[in-house]
């Protein structure tokens, strides 16, 4: 370029511009890196433009050329070029857009900026200023364009950011778009080294509809096939998008590929995992859906797009609404973010259903792996409904613990007039049908929730209703609302009904039993639910369960044990020789002993148990005197 040939003017910047300079040069940034990304979207924007005049049939200089990005370093020169082929700028349009702050809000950014130096970079480019974060790696950059009109002159723009900047209009022989030459500082110099370069592009950028090569070699080799009409994405594309996203060896075990145009406009492509990976609770912050805006990368693992009891879904969501560069804090805020966001989450949970409805072996599958985090969702009550009905749970109507219940399916088997949801908890399904609280459902028919994680019980503690029904622990039923329905249970041989004088010297050894348990419990009384087991602690009715108490006792530190009531069975054989023990010797020791071998026992079934130590104790006492009786009876 010789001066004989070029008029080169200096100009100097506007008032906020050096403001925003100094603040650039000055700052510490988190990301320097972003600088790239802005130019990159600039270039992809300047050919978007380029491709719009084209298809109006404008008359195009250097039409023959490729629709491309160039990337080109030296590291020596401490050099980096990004070149695009696209609409190009006058002299007039790069003192507009460069040598001023664009639109309007400058003000606003500068005050903004200034107020959150500490994170800079994600508020860059939202009042239209991405290009000045060049500065913040650049001790001196040059701009040259040329205009895609015909008669236009190629314009060069320079300027070390320091508060001028100069145009010269020259007679180089340039071709139509931008070449944009950094001239790094010293402790920039990484950005012309390929790997970081390399890196950088891939983050932010890789989804660009437009070629991006470094050097010679295209970087974007991955095109956004969320972008693409379903019916022209093979599943192998699928899959493979997939693996680069996640890092999965396996394949997805469901692809939800979903585009909506009104009222807002986005794409998304969302991805269940075959296994849940995170198997300890360590990785519960790493998850997230990716935000692009326009295919440029905004956030990676956004948090907010999913509730976090769908954490296990991975994927992107691309918007065509939102600004490019738009802030963490001004995301979150948002109305059309938050649009998005909530018909996300709504497509998932509707793909959900549908497979619930319609592939309910595959859904059981899914459960295995990702119900645990998806019980999480009982605070999501905007979609309580949808929730609740994708809630699964063993039952006493499955015929082993593998077996899985809705909701929904549990109340379509009500018994008529039943009006509440009953449910029990323990570790296994076997340890359930054990619990003496169970008896007098198996005996009346009714089926029982069976509930072996302790979230499980938590989950439906917080919901407390599907629909009109009420869930209920079955040791917190109300016995009156069980006498409506018939036995219809398997019947027990029964033992010989109590005479009047039995009858009177039972309740006068539930007074024994009392005397002997003291405060421990709220009262001693005949048992109207138990037909197996000899006695059970009973919580109040309307309380919590003793497995809810238990939960509480854990995260208070409140060792403190509720007061039960304490129920006796008379028809148990233990219960009936303890009768006439005591019609024999009404303070004789051995009722003493059973009676509190027998509470401790209840008390190790509800949880209450603190130390089991003395019913060790008595259990080897009484495993000690047996063997004596037994051993006189085979000597005998």
């Amino acid at each position: 370029m010789g001066s004989e040939q070029a008029t080169t003017i200096k100009y100097e910047f506007k008032a906020e511009v050096k403001q925003l300079l100094d603040i650039l040069v000055h700052s510490l940034y988190t990301s320097r890196e972003i600088f790239l990304r802005e130019l990159i979207s600039n270039s992809s924007d300047a050919l978007d433009k380029l491709r719009f005049q084209s298809t109006k049939g404008t008359e195009i200089s250097d039409s023959d050329l490729p629709l491309e990005i160039r990337i080109n370093f030296d590291e020596k020169k401490k050099l980096l070029t990004v070149s695009d082929t696209g609409i190009g700028m006058t002299k007039d349009e790069l003192i507009s857009n460069i040598g001023t702050i664009a639109k309007s809000g400058s003000a606003d950014f500068i005050k903004s900026l200034q107020e959150n130096r500490a994170d800079a970079n994600n508020i860059i480019g939202k009042f239209g200023v991405g290009f000045y974060s060049v500065f913040m790696v650049a001790e001196k950059v040059v701009i040259k364009s040329k205009s895609y009109q015909k008669e236009a002159e190629p314009v060069v723009w320079s300027s070390d950011g320091l508060g001028s900047y100069e145009i010269t209009e020259t007679n180089e022989k340039l071709k139509r778009g931008t070449i944009i030459e950094i001239h790094l500082k010293e402790d920039a110099k990484e950005f012309a080294e390929k790997y970081r370069l390399e890196t950088t592009i891939k983050k932010h950028s890789n989804f660009i509809q437009f070629p991006i090569y470094l050097e010679k070699e295209r970087v974007n080799t991955i095109s956004a096939i969320w972008r693409e009409p379903k019916s022209n994405v093979k599943k192998d594309q699928y899959i493979e998008f997939y693996k680069f996203l996640t890092y999965d060896n396996e394949e997805p075990m469901d692809i939800i590929h979903k585009s909506v145009d009104a009222p807002i406009q986005f794409h998304s492509l969302l991805f269940i995992p075959k296994k849940n990976f995170d198997f300890f609770g360590l990785n519960r912050e790493d998850y997230g859906l990716d935000l692009y805006v326009r295919r440029v990368l905004i956030q990676h693992k956004n948090k907010k797009l999913l509730p976090e009891y769908l954490s296990f879904v991975k994927g992107v969501v691309d918007s065509e609404d939102l600004p490019l560069n738009i802030s963490r804090e001004t995301l979150q805020e948002n109305i059309i973010f938050t649009k998005i966001a909530n018909t996300v989450t709504s497509q998932v949970l509707s793909y959900l259903s549908d497979k619930a409805k319609d592939k309910p072996e595959e859904y059981a599958e899914f459960w295995k792996e990702h119900g645990r985090y998806f019980k999480l969702g009982y605070t999501d009550f905007t979609n309580a409904d949808k929730y609740q009905q994708l809630l699964r749970f063993n039952s006493s109507n499955d015929k082993d613990d593998k077996g899985l219940t809705s909701i929904e399916d549990y109340v379509s088997r009500f018994k008529k007039d039943q009006k509440e949801i009953y449910y029990a908890f323990g570790n296994s399904r076997e340890a359930i049908e054990q619990d003496p609280h169970l008896e007098i459902f198996k005996k009346k028919g009714l089926e029982v929730l069976y509930l072996y994680d302790p979230l499980d019980e938590f989950v439906l503690s917080s919901i407390r209703k599907f629909k009109d029904y009420e869930f209920k622990s079955v040791d917190t039923v109300d016995l009156s609302k069980l006498d409506k329905f018939k036995d219809s249970g398997e019947k027990k041989d029964k033992l010989e009904e109590l005479s009047k004088d039995d009858t009177k010297h039972f309740d006068s050894l539930l007074s024994r039993i009392k005397d002997i348990l003291g405060d421990r419990v709220t009262e001693v009384k005949e048992s109207k639910r138990l037909s197996e087991s000899p006695c059970v602690l009973v919580n109040q009715d309307e309380t919590m369960s003793s497995q809810m108490q238990k939960i509480i006792r854990m995260t208070t530190k409140d060792m403190s044990i509720q007061k039960k009531t304490f129920e006796i069975n008379r028809d148990h054989k233990l219960i009936r020789n303890l009768l006439k023990v005591f019609k024999t010797n009404s303070k004789d020791n051995y009722i003493t002993d059973t009676v509190e071998e027998l509470f401790e026992a209840a008390q190790l079934l509800t949880g209450d148990l603190t130390d089991p130590h003395r019913l060790v104790n008595r259990i080897n006492k009484t495993l000690e005197h047996a063997s004596e009786m037994y051993v006189d009876r085979i000597k005998g």
